[in-house]
């Protein structure tokens, strides 16, 4: 990834005088190039196929027609696996925040958001493949419950289980050790063995790992 060049980008949502208006403000920012625009996640599919290139980073509307932003985002996912989707929306309610992560969004921003605000969500989720503010990351607290799934089909063992589940709170490594009556040491070895299996990098990506594959229930 060359930091130098502009950040591809798209533009999915509905709302053409806001889609409009969003174009002309990140248009003033060299750090960007706008690849294309969409009404909705049909339409964005049809732009992929024409586009004269592919972007990094989506930000994508939720409430549209036709295809919304829920199953765009995790055809996105399906399609072009390495492609980083930021969500940006007017709603503000959990279950939306919630389910976008799980369909495969990496972030989420409000539509009142500046436009600053805006391009260095876009900068980090393409660093670092998530942008979690406290919007998020509060909702992520209150809802996320420790309850497993099965979690079959990813080897994971009940103490693996166990740690995601208590990563997904506001514990500290140790106190998670001490929750779970194991040494600071062996819980340093469960969070490499997953960074390394899952090829996670943060706490973050511990978390959005468990939303997507359903570890933890809501």
């Amino acid at each position: 990834m060359n930091t130098s060049q502009p950040i591809p980008i798209a533009i999915i949502d509905d709302h053409t005088l806001f889609r409009q208006g969003l174009i002309s403000l990140l248009s003033e920012f060299p750090e960007l190039d706008i690849i294309f625009e969409a009404s909705d996640g049909r339409d964005m599919q049809q732009r992929f196929s024409s586009a004269r290139a592919v972007p990094e980073v989506i930000l994508m509307d939720i409430t549209m027609p036709v295809m919304d932003g829920f199953a765009a985002t995790a055809w996105v996912r399906q399609h072009y696996p390495e492609m980083h989707i930021l969500a940006l929306s007017m709603r503000e309610d959990d279950k939306a925040i919630i389910r976008m992560l799980r369909s495969g969004a990496g972030g989420y921003l409000l539509k009142e958001s500046k436009a600053l605000e805006v391009l260095n969500a876009i900068k980090t989720i393409r660093e670092h493949g998530h942008f979690l503010n406290d919007l998020v990351t509060l909702r992520l607290l209150r809802n996320l419950q420790n309850n497993a799934t099965s979690g079959a089909g990813l080897e994971l063992s009940n103490n693996e289980l166990k740690f995601l589940q208590l990563c997904c709170s506001e514990l500290t490594y140790k106190e998670i050790a001490d929750q779970m009556n194991l040494s600071p040491h062996t819980i340093d070895n469960y969070r490499q063995e997953i960074f390394q299996r899952f090829h996670i990098k943060s706490r973050t990506g511990l978390v959005l790992f468990a939303l997507r594959n359903e570890l933890i229930s809501l």
